[in-house]
Order: structure tokens, then C-alpha cells, then sequence
């Protein structure tokens, strides 16, 4: 099969939602459709022996939340799907904006008695911000919701594009009778309580059906006449508008149940695009192109407690990877020949012989990559725009145990290489260890995971700082100057760019109109590359 015959199989996508709207369950759910797994884990019994199978981390299982994003890929319709789940905490949402610069669509997942909740809203603004197209499913039918119109009146506020549904429901809760499949005309019939496949679903045609009125009464009548509105009041489905950001196709289901979840799997081969163009610095890559290009979105460390490894994933952007081959790392220009990169279906990874562009693949090693390091077959080349976030809190980390200060200072630093947490050394000498963060969420789970991962009891303790901003400037004398006058405020992170932590947002305004030679940045990219967003 020819390259751009690959490269057009490929559909990349994350899943996204606010906490708890199911998009685990989801998750799960396609991965059983397309054949991936056999048998679902048990999301509501997370004490017991099954959990999710995008969930591997051992505080993921022990609290029942996803708290890094996870990477799957899966076979359908002669499709090569490759899934990408996120973390729905706002904590961890750095670690989902990262993830959501290597897919070429979303899957919007929607708890039908909440609606478009906060967090989904954030994560909506980045998609947009990145004209990403957005498929939704609204979820969780089989319960007491809210009314379907008042919800695609929502989505079109929040999204600020048309919603355009594709299937529709026939009641709600203990009268949930099914979906009725728009383009299809025909109604797909809901029965509670089974692990079925969408084989086993019973599809009664046309919407003017005398049957469907009889089975099921007031409810058939109601989302006959809203059908009927919708299909006067909404634009005419365009893939073009899709794939622009200005429509977003709507699926009503219920996946703890499995239903709706193929049609969800359909649309993402049918609509969602093949991996497209990416724009680096000096030029733009195309995804058919014969050589090797491949961005690090992401870094885990200990995915495999028992090996201590660190796995660093590289979403391809052209090219076609083949085991054992020659990359040049773009930042150092250092060489490597990974022979043991890795495919994933969550903890579980298969030896990768080949990969194409939209393709995620692992490569395992031991703090060479970094997150936002460009492989190439040796062209210099810089891509942009995987953000990492000013922190909004802080505590300083000791060791109980001062022989385990080594252990701790390699578990910081792995985890801060991974994103997981931002780790700051105060340029002072004797100062501790700062820890900075999103939301407080990241420093129990820092904690969590430097004693499981790496025998470290940790003691987490307040800090006197409330803001951080990394601080560059084409004068070196001025920065200098600066760092000197406030040495006291000035750290290094685990990548050594310079941050000026600040006590109070007046002690920053006060640095700002000081030194006007001085930038002061809201994100750093990566190593240095930097970029004023305003602050």
C-alpha cells in the first residue's frame, strides 16, 4: 500500500469531557466495538478486580479518576483509530491541552442531566483556538436527563457553531425507548440490562412509521415533532463546515449500556479527517511525505513499575517509521536507532515493525527525549505550540528520610520531565525544592507517586510564592542585572529556563515596570523557546 494510501487510513483523536460524563465508559466502549478488547472493565466497581483499560496508573484505580491521558490504537473499517483518552480533572489540564496538539479531532462527551459543563468548556476553547473539528456525544439517556433540545441549545452556545444532530432520543430514563438515526430514517431500539453488540440492536425504518407510534406512545410523539423542527431549523450537514470548526455532528446514547457507541465509532471513520498538514518554524510538513518527521507530545515515566522505564510518545507527523531506523534529535542534533518503540493499547504494548503519520508510537528510554523534541531523518526543524502553563501554586517538597534525598530528586525530575508536576530549584543555595501546579490535584498525586514509584515519603509544605513567569530578554546584561536584584525569586526549572517567582501579582507588576528589558511569559514552550502571551 502506497504512503498517502497509509497516511489516508489514519483518523487521530482524543476524547474529552468534564469529570464523570462517562468518557472512560466511552472510551472502553469503542475499544470493545472495534474488537480491541473482549470484555469491558467495571467503571462503577472500581474496588474490584476490572477496572477501566484506559486507567493504569495505581491511584487511577485506587480514586476511580483518569489522571494521565493514555494512548490506544485500534483497527475498524479498515481504518487505523488511534485514540487518545485525557485526563477530565482540570487539574491535569496541561497534560490534556498537550495531548489535544497531536490529534486531528475531538470527541466531545456530554452527561445529558449536567450539560456543557467548566471544565468541558476550557477544553473546548483550545479545540476551537486550534480550529480542531469536534464530534459530540451526549450520554447517559438510560437516566432522568435533560430535555435534548435545551442541551443541542447549549452545545450551539458553548461551541459557537452549529449542532447538527445526527441521532435523536426517543424518551429518557425508564422510558428511554432508543435513537431515532436521522440520516438513516430509522429508529434504533433500546433494551436495558445487556452486553450486546450494535448487531443486536432491532431497527424499526421510517419516521412516519404507524408501529414506532404505537410501542411507543407520547414519547414516539414528542421526538417525531422534534425531529421534525430540528430538520426545518438546522443547517444542512456539511463536512466542509466540519472540518472547518463551524458544525459538530450530535449523537444522543448511553454507553455504560452500549448504545449509540457504534454510530460514534462510524463518524469518527466516515467524517473525522486523516492526519493533515503541520507547521513547523521553517516550513510546512506534509504527512505524505517520504521522510520522518515526529513530535514528543508527551513523556510517562514508569509505565512499567517493574523496569523503571520512561516512555516518551511521539505523535508521526510525515514519513514512514520503520524499526531501527535513524532519527536525529532536531534540539541536540544527538542521533538515536530506537529498535524497541512500542504501539499501546493503555498499559499493554506491542513491538511497532512500522508507523505512518497520525500514528502514536512509544519510545522507550532514559531521559534522552523531552516533551516537545523533534525527530527527524536529519532536517533541523521546530514545531510549536505544546504549552506548558505558569503555575498557580506552589509548596516546597523535603524528604523525611534525608539518605532518600537522591531517590527524591530523580522521581522530581522524571515527573517533571513528564509534565506531571512543574519542579523549580531556587537559584539561592540551601532553598528547597519548589513544586508548581494547575490545581492542587497534581501534588497528591506528585506525592502518591514518589512513594509508590520510587520509595520517596515525601513532606509537602506551603510556600511563600503565588505566581511564576519565565523571564528572557535580548539583553543579557539586563537579565543578569535583574536575576542579581531579585535573586531571591529567581529558579531554574528541570529544563533550566529561567522563572521569576513572585509573591503577590503588585511584587510582579512592580518587576515589570522595573526592568522594562525584561520579558515576562505566561507559557514556555520548550528549552528555552519562548514566546510573551500577554502577561
Amino acid at each position: 500500500m502506497s504512503l498517502t494510501s497509509e497516511v489516508s487510513r489514519r483518523r487521530t483523536f482524543a476524547i474529552i469531557s468534564h469529570p464523570d460524563a462517562g468518557k472512560t465508559t466511552l472510551t472502553e466502549k469503542l475499544l470493545l466495538f472495534s474488537g480491541a478488547i473482549q470484555i469491558a472493565g467495571s467503571v462503577k466497581a472500581r474496588k474490584a478486580s476490572r477496572h477501566a483499560a484506559s486507567d493504569w496508573m495505581e491511584i487511577e484505580k485506587q480514586r476511580g479518576i483518569s489522571v494521565a491521558s493514555s494512548v490506544m490504537q485500534m483497527d475498524y473499517r479498515d481504518c487505523v483509530i488511534n485514540l487518545l483518552d485525557t485526563p477530565g480533572h482540570q487539574d491535569f489540564s496541561e497534560d490534556t491541552y498537550r495531548v489535544l496538539t497531536a490529534v486531528d479531532a475531538a470527541l466531545m462527551v456530554i452527561d445529558a442531566g449536567n450539560g456543557v459543563e467548566p471544565q468541558t468548556i476550557r477544553l473546548l476553547q483550545v479545540c476551537r483556538a486550534r480550529n480542531t473539528p469536534i464530534i459530540t456525544f451526549i450520554n447517559k439517556l438510560d437516566r432522568e436527563v435533560r430535555e435534548p433540545l435545551d442541551l443541542l441549545s447549549e452545545v450551539e452556545a458553548h461551541l459557537g457553531m452549529d449542532a447538527i444532530p445526527f441521532s435523536w432520543p426517543v424518551g429518557m430514563g425508564r422510558h428511554f425507548g432508543g435513537v431515532f438515526d436521522i440520516p438513516h430514517d430509522r429508529m434504533r431500539v433500546f433494551r436495558a440490562g445487556l452486553e450486546r453488540h450494535h448487531d443486536d440492536d432491532e431497527a424499526v425504518d421510517g419516521l412516519e412509521n404507524p408501529e414506532l407510534a404505537r410501542r411507543f406512545g407520547d414519547e414516539y410523539a414528542k421526538a417525531h415533532d422534534e425531529i421534525e423542527l430540528i430538520r426545518g431549523a438546522t443547517p444542512e450537514f456539511s463536512r466542509e463546515a466540519f472540518l472547518a470548526g463551524r458544525q459538530t455532528p450530535v449523537f444522543f446514547g448511553s454507553a455504560i449500556n452500549n448504545f449509540g457507541v457504534r454510530e460514534v465509532l462510524d463518524a469518527l471513520v466516515d467524517l473525522a479527517p486523516p492526519p493533515g498538514p503541520r507547521q513547523a518554524l521553517e516550513r510546512t510538513v506534509m504527512p505524505d511525505e517520504p521522510k520522518l518527521t515526529g513530535i514528543v507530545f508527551k513523556v510517562q515515566a514508569n509505565m512499567d513499575p517493574a523496569h523503571r522505564d520512561r516512555v516518551a510518545f511521539v505523535r508521526v507527523s510525515s514519513g514512514h517509521f520503520q524499526r531501527g531506523m535513524r532519527l536525529r534529535i532536531a534540539r541536540n542534533g544527538k542521533e538515536i536507532r530506537p529498535n524497541n518503540v512500542v504501539s499501546f493499547l493503555s498499559q499493554r504494548r506491542e513491538i511497532v515493525e512500522e508507523a505512518y503519520a497520525g500514528d502514536i508510537i512509544g519510545i522507550p528510554n532514559h531521559g534522552l527525549l523531552q516533551l516537545g523534541d523533534v525527530l527527524t531523518e536529519g532536517e533541523a526543524l521546530t514545531f510549536t505550540g505544546l504549552p506548558f502553563f505558569a503555575p498557580e501554586l506552589f509548596q516546597a517538597v523535603e524528604v523525611k528520610d534525608p539518605l532518600r534525598t537522591k531517590q527524591l530528586r530523580t522521581g522530581l525530575a522524571q515527573l517533571g520531565e513528564e509534565g506531571a508536576i512543574q519542579v523549580f530549584r531556587p537559584e539561592a543555595a540551601g532553598g528547597a525544592l519548589l513544586l508548581g501546579a494547575v490545581g492542587q490535584l497534581q501534588f497528591e498525586v506528585v506525592a502518591h507517586r514518589l512513594k509508590t514509584e520510587y520509595g520517596v515519603d515525601a513532606r509537602l509544605m506551603p510556600s511563600r510564592y503565588n505566581l511564576a513567569r519565565w523571564i528572557t530578554s535580548s539583553d543579557p546584561k539586563a537579565l543578569r542585572k535583574f536575576m542579581d536584584a531579585n535573586a531571591a525569586n529567581i529558579a531554574h526549572d528541570v529544563v533550566d529556563a529561567t522563572a521569576f517567582l513572585a509573591t503577590s501579582a503588585a511584587q510582579l507588576r512592580v518587576a515589570e515596570e522595573r526592568y522594562p528589558d525584561v520579558q515576562f511569559h505566561t507559557m514556555r514552550e520548550h528549552a528555552g523557546q519562548m514566546f510573551d502571551t500577554g502577561a
